[in-house]
């Protein structure tokens, strides 16, 4: 074998691969699970452990090494580049059992990779000492997996998308082993039966790249009861639009945000009783509702001077302006002079800003992740009184009440404990079944009783009243304190909506 150098960048490819089908399945199962700590932590620890039986295994692969290390990465390329587009496939087919093909996919890309390395440095143990083969197979290990680490988040899924980011790492996958068929040559018995399974690969692979965006719209088709009629990955999530005779409906991450036919109820509730309760507020803070929604109920009060909205994704605050659906819905509001749009970090926002603000309305997802339960936290809360003015008024979406009790409660729980007075409220979306808010101000105060002289669909003076009637099967349980160092939030989040799923 001529230049053996240069089957040692194999490693540095297999490595990257490798590691994008990881991270690849960790994504989707945080698109279809959620809790993407727990599946990101899941997938990484059964990758890792698979690298291990792999290299166990290996110890028994004796003869014809260099054909063996090429139809690995073959079948390594068939089952990675797959990869994505199977657990899609198996989340609508197998529902509740998804998890065991997850983690079944992971096990098998993880002890492929696994086997591939030390068969690659028996290949080469004649070719290198000893010390120089290890030091310079891990070595290109290593720098493959931190290529894939960075260009993983930051370009192939929000640029390219999870399947076909799947199929094109499939078909390097295949070509490198198609090319290392071509290096060790004179060392494979049948290399032309090889050279064709490999063309094979290749094939199917290119196929399926070449079918990616139909795929990818009939698997999520298959994921969502209206047809789509829009669809954007961003650095930070997955934005579905679903429409229907009644409207259309926005999703993040597979997970309903809201129903054109019925939002006005969850934005009337979420935004009325503060403003009112304030009587004149001049300067509002959203947080989140980068879909404008809540912003067009701000708008409707004469006395609002200027309103700063601060969204983390750039995708969904253009989608709000240039979605024709979503702006004329939102009533254009984003387009209004008075309106400040920031892209940022709602918490590193609040730690570097100094502005007062007379009413701080905050429409975060709900907390079923740890990086949107640290949006709930006393420390988030704490870093948000440093924004109030005095008197000012907060309204916080905080889940269901009677679907996820103990999450709602513990939300309420940690705005006291940050020394908030709050007011607890609700309000049928049908969309949704019953939601939950908490209204609050540093000083004591009474809920609303009369809405103001303006355009609304759902309030009057009688449901304004009816929202802070608590009812018994939604009444206080006990909890703990959502901290930043326990986000104990998270677990009573999916323990709670767990039940019902």
């Amino acid at each position: 074998m001529k230049r053996p150098w240069i089957l040692l960048l194999n490693v540095l490819i297999v490595a990257t691969c490798g590691l994008i089908y990881e991270l690849l399945a960790a994504t989707v199962a945080s698109y279809t699970l959620g809790d993407s700590v727990m599946q990101f932590s899941l997938v990484i620890g059964i990758y890792l452990s698979a690298l291990g039986i792999g290299a166990w295994l290996s110890k028994y692969v004796i003869t014809n090494l260099p054909k063996r290390f090429v139809e690995i990465e073959l079948l390594l390329a068939l089952v990675g580049g797959f990869s994505a587009p199977l657990l899609f496939v198996c989340f609508n087919a197998l529902n509740q059992h998804f998890e065991v093909a997850l983690y079944a996919v992971v096990l098998v890309v993880g002890t492929l990779v696994g086997l591939e390395i030390p068969i690659l440095m028996r290949i080469l143990q004649d070719k290198f000492e000893f010390k120089d083969l290890v030091s310079r197979v891990l070595t290109f290990d290593y720098v493959g997996a931190l290529l894939a680490s960075i260009l993983f988040p930051l370009f192939f899924l929000p640029k390219v998308g999870a399947i076909r980011t799947s199929l094109m790492f499939g078909l390097l996958n295949a070509f490198v082993g198609i090319w290392a068929s071509y290096l060790m040559a004179p060392m494979i018995k049948g290399v032309t039966g090889v050279r064709v399974r490999g063309v094979i690969v290749v094939a199917l692979l290119a196929l399926g790249l070449y079918k990616a965006d139909w795929l990818t719209m009939r698997l999520e088709e298959n994921m969502f009861s209206n047809p789509i009629v829009y669809t954007h990955t961003t650095p930070y999530q997955r934005i579905i639009v679903t429409s229907r005779k009644q409207g259309f409906q926005l999703f993040l991450n597979g997970h309903l945000q809201f129903n054109a036919a019925d939002e006005y109820r969850y934005h009337e509730a979420l935004t009325h009783p503060a403003m009112i309760v304030h009587g004149n507020p001049r300067r509002v803070l959203i947080l989140g509702g980068g879909d404008g929604l809540g912003l067009r109920e701000i708008l409707k009060y004469k006395s609002v001077h200027d309103v700063t909205l601060v969204d983390l994704d750039p995708g969904m605050t253009e989608l709000s302006t240039n979605f024709p659906a979503l702006s004329k819905l939102n009533g254009n509001s984003m387009s209004d002079k008075r309106v400040t749009v920031i892209n940022r970090d709602a918490m590193k926002w609040l730690e570097l800003d100094d502005d007062l603000f007379d009413i701080a309305i905050i429409d975060f997802p709900d907390p079923g992740r740890y990086e949107i339960g640290k949006l709930y936290t006393t420390r988030f809360y704490r870093l948000l009184q440093k924004r109030l003015a005095p008197g000012a008024m907060v309204s916080v979406q905080s889940t269901s009440p009677l679907m996820a009790r103990e999450a709602y409660w513990c939300i309420v729980r940690t705005m006291e404990a940050a020394k908030f007075n709050v007011r607890p409220y609700n309000v049928p979306v049908p969309s949704f079944g019953i939601w939950g808010y908490a209204l609050a101000r540093m000083e004591p105060f009474d809920p609303p009783a009369k809405v103001p002289s303006m355009e609304l669909k759902y309030l009057n003076d009688t449901t304004l009243q009816s929202l802070f009637v608590i009812p018994e099967d939604m009444g206080p349980v006990p909890v703990e304190i959502n901290r930043l160092d326990n986000q104990v939030l998270v677990r009573y989040h999916n323990n709670d909506w767990g039940h019902w799923d």
